[in-house]
């Protein structure tokens, strides 16, 4: 406190300023100390170059509160400090606290008292006023106020990250929070933690542009321009400034029949086989909007940085095209957004085993990120920060005592912990059944898909998944209500008709020539 009140007076300027056309001498404009001040904080080994421009106007608020400056006409006590051009000066009295004195008593090492056998014969009388008898709380509450707590401390100096221990507390942090988003007692049934590559968070987090999309440090990894110029083209039109107008019918299909090829043709699809379970569990989290929002927030924050910006690119010119009325038409028999969902779900999301119903999942997942894409492909602000100031506080001077309950320092926050085998397998059967049972439900309420193929779904369902089918149609009956038989009633004409006998055919002259 005292150090950067002399340092903030030694190195503030002051100078006369006009206010209201009355003229101030040595003061100096808020905007000013702001300055001063935080690059004197910048610089000093306690602080560092992490303080941040907010953090120096709340302790510059203090500083006007304890009577560290004021305003020209005096006024101080009031944390009203703002970074304005408002002007302050310094106060004639000294604003410093003073130190506790120590006794000159040489080399002699200072005793506490004994709290059990308080000393015989002392004298009080220069005291004035009802002498007190001192006992050991009296003085511990007397000497906390004059200079702080008793037990003996140290300063415990800056810890030195590595670039790898912070990548590590990214890791540590991000699956923490994401194992908590997605209400998991364990993120190993959805997640082999040891695949998480801590370097694809941190890159995913800071390598971005002013628009939020990662920027590569391997620039082979980025799309092809061609790739690009054909969706800039048609998430831009018919404003694409980098090609000219086309000269013949269907120019707009032809681009997206090229972008839909090139996509079809990659190994692996953007969200990875390997991320696959996480996504699929976000699921059943659609009709909370804000968790699903943030789930998926972090879990795209795991994938490579070449995949997130790919990801970014794609979903952003499918949200464009969907909401673009000036573009022609893609397809004559289907709808531009359905048309969106059916041509780039697959290489979005997929499993690594072939099954149809990864369709289901993936329409689902990507239609809701079409209509969110701006805030799930962003950075999670809140983790952000919370990681920071984490590592800010790891790298602090911190001071330490002996009767602490905790350590200056923070170990990272577990996120996982050793069950048995037989709560793994409980939680791994239900944890998975509620968006399976979500999604048999949406097979079976869509009236949009035709019986044929309602019938193949459902049948492929029971065989992935009997036990959550036998849950949804316990017997054959309630199974059988979803198609009922249609029974065809004869007609009474044709009925009267058989009844009849038969008569052979007579030819009347009608017929003849």
């Amino acid at each position: 406190w005292n150090e950067i009140i002399e340092l903030f007076r030694a190195g503030m300027p002051v100078r006369k300023h006009r206010c209201r056309f009355k003229s101030y001498e040595r003061c100096f404009k808020a905007s000013e100390a702001v300055d001063i001040l935080h690059e004197l904080l910048g610089s000093n080994q306690n602080f560092g170059p992490e303080v941040t421009r907010d953090q120096t106007v709340k302790l510059l608020k203090k500083f006007l509160k304890n009577h560290v400056i004021e305003d020209i006409k005096g006024r101080w006590g009031k944390e009203d400090f703002q970074d304005d051009g408002h002007l302050y000066r310094f106060p004639p009295s000294s604003p410093l606290k003073s130190y506790p004195k120590k006794p000159s008593c040489g080399k002699e090492i200072i005793k506490f008292p004994d709290w059990n056998e308080p000393k015989a014969g002392t004298s009080q009388e220069h005291i004035p006023g009802k002498s007190v008898t001192m006992n050991s709380e009296m003085w511990y509450k007397r000497h906390s106020i004059a200079i702080g707590e008793v037990p003996a401390c140290k300063l415990v100096f800056r810890r030195e990250l590595t670039q790898t221990n912070i990548e590590e507390i990214w890791k540590s942090m991000t699956l923490s929070q994401l194992q908590k988003v997605l209400g998991l007692d364990s993120l190993d049934e959805v997640l082999d933690v040891k695949l998480v590559n801590s370097k694809h968070i941190v890159q995913n987090a800071y390598n971005v542009n002013k628009q939020g999309i990662v920027t590569l440090e391997d620039k082979s990894k980025e799309l092809p321009h061609w790739i690009l110029s054909a969706m800039k083209c048609l998430a831009n039109w018919p404003s694409c400034s980098d090609l000219k107008q086309p000269t013949y019918v269907g120019f707009e299909r032809d681009v997206f029949k090229t972008i839909v090829d090139y996509f079809d043709q990659m190994k692996e699809p953007l969200l990875t086989f390997h991320f696959f379970d996480v996504f699929v569990s976000v699921l059943g989290l659609l009709q909370k909007h804000s968790k699903a929002v943030e789930a998926l927030q972090i879990s795209c924050l795991l994938l490579p940085p070449e995949n997130r910006k790919r990801l970014q690119l794609l979903v952003r010119m499918m949200a464009r095209i969907s909401l673009n009325k000036d573009l022609p038409p893609l397809s004559e028999s289907v709808r531009t957004r359905t048309l969106m969902v059916q041509a780039f779900s697959r290489c979005i999301l997929c499993s690594n085993d072939e099954i149809d119903l990864d369709e289901l999942l993936a329409a689902k997942l990507v239609s809701f990120l079409m209509d969110n894409y701006q805030e799930i492909l962003s950075v999670p602000s809140a983790l952000k920060s919370s990681i920071e100031d984490h590592v800010i506080r790891l790298q602090r001077v911190q001071i330490k005592c002996a009767r602490a309950d905790t350590d200056a320092t923070f170990p990272p926050p577990p996120f996982c912990h050793q069950i048995s085998t037989d709560e793994f397998e409980y939680q791994r059967a239900t944890g998975s059944q509620e968006p399976l049972a979500a999604l048999l439900d949406e097979i079976v309420m869509n009236k949009e898909i035709p019986v044929k193929d309602k019938k193949k779904k459902l049948k492929q369902f029971q065989k992935s998944y009997p036990e959550v089918y036998r849950v949804r149609f316990p017997t054959p009956e309630t199974e059988a209500v979803l198609f009922p038989e249609k029974t065809k009633q004869k007609t009474p004409i044709l009925t009267w008709a058989l009844k009849k006998p038969f008569q052979p055919f007579h030819r009347t002259r009608s017929f003849r020539m």
